[in-house]
């Protein structure tokens, strides 16, 4: 069994970013198996509870992994102090079924989540990029500063939420870990603007920036909303990206309000595309999104890394399990 603290220390960012590369690699060569995520959601329309079961075949030197992520995502628990996701993930043997560890499902969403942004960043956004906006001031906010910053030489960075005492904490705690000029700021706007790289990770039903605030040539990573009716971004972004990339076409017809609520599923054309076929940005000028929304062979590759290391590092705590 492995905490929220051991996974911390079993996957950091540079690490997870690498374990999610190769997890798109093996998705892009037919080697993963990721049905589409089940979501039930509560009747008072509160939150919901979404089970994602994935298997990575054994394949490049790295083991095959199979496991399923139960996850409870509750917007209104930001209000609380709580994490908006919770849940678990179990990881069984590939060729038995045996369950092998229970991991904190949170901690490898939020760290995980941040990672594919990271993935994203490097394919899409320019290699000059230098400046960062993050709307949001929650636990995404700060793994995607980490992610950013491992694969872009961010020099400048502005932080916006609608509770500025969150957008002042992270920033405090962000300065100790970079070097970056980090800063609050009192508008989404002024985040945004001259921004080459944009993370929205707010709770928001309604989209938190202007399509005039974003200029040609900068990325956006839009993680905030997994729900048909809510959206980050406004609609004239979606129409004038050059390309969106998404985790899965798919679930992304089905959950994706930023892209539902902007254009009919039946009119997505071409710019529309899987990350795990993204080659490199179109052209300096081009505007970019990546729009996240998860999926299970990201956790299960994530919870097969984990696993492993804490194995050959002697972390977590052995229990006993029913059949075991």
């Amino acid at each position: 069994m492995l905490s929220a603290r051991d996974v911390e220390k079993l996957l950091p960012m540079r690490d997870c970013i690498q374990v999610m590369r190769d997890a798109l690699a093996a998705l892009a060569r037919g080697k993963a198996l990721v049905p589409l995520r089940m979501v039930m959601r509560m009747p008072d329309a509160s939150g919901f509870l979404g089970l994602m079961p994935g298997h990575i075949d054994a394949d490049g030197g790295r083991d095959g992994a199979l496991g399923m992520k139960a996850v409870s995502v509750f917007p209104g628990n930001a209000r609380r102090g709580i994490d908006t996701h919770q849940g678990a993930v179990l990881l069984f043997e590939a060729d038995t079924g045996r369950l092998s560890a229970l991991m904190d499902g949170a901690t490898i969403t939020a760290i995980r989540t941040a990672a594919v942004s990271g993935v994203a960043t490097d394919l899409l956004a320019r290699k000059d990029a230098a400046e960062l906006a993050i709307l949001g001031a929650g636990v995404q906010a700060r793994t995607h500063l980490d992610a950013i910053t491992a694969v872009r030489p961010i020099q400048r960075v502005r932080v916006w939420s609608r509770n500025p005492q969150h957008a002042a904490e992270l920033v405090k705690t962000a300065r100790a870990h970079h070097n970056s000029s980090i800063e609050p700021v009192p508008t989404a706007e002024a985040a945004v603007r001259g921004a080459d790289i944009v993370v929205t990770a707010t709770n928001s039903r309604d989209p938190v920036l202007a399509d005039a605030w974003i200029a040609p040539g900068v990325h956006v990573n839009a993680m905030g909303s997994n729900q048909a009716q809510r959206r980050e971004l406004p609609g004239e972004l979606i129409l004038r990206a050059d390309v969106i990339a998404v985790d899965s076409l798919e679930q992304a017809r089905m959950e994706s309000g930023d892209l539902l609520l902007a254009l009919d599923p039946d009119r997505w054309g071409p710019n529309i595309v899987e990350l795990k076929d993204v080659k490199a940005r179109p052209s300096p000028t081009a505007i970019t999104i990546f729009k996240s929304n998860g999926i299970a062979a990201e956790d299960v590759a994530s919870a097969g890394y984990i696993y492993e290391k804490a194995l050959a590092e002697g972390r977590g705590k052995e229990i006993d399990v029913l059949g075991g």
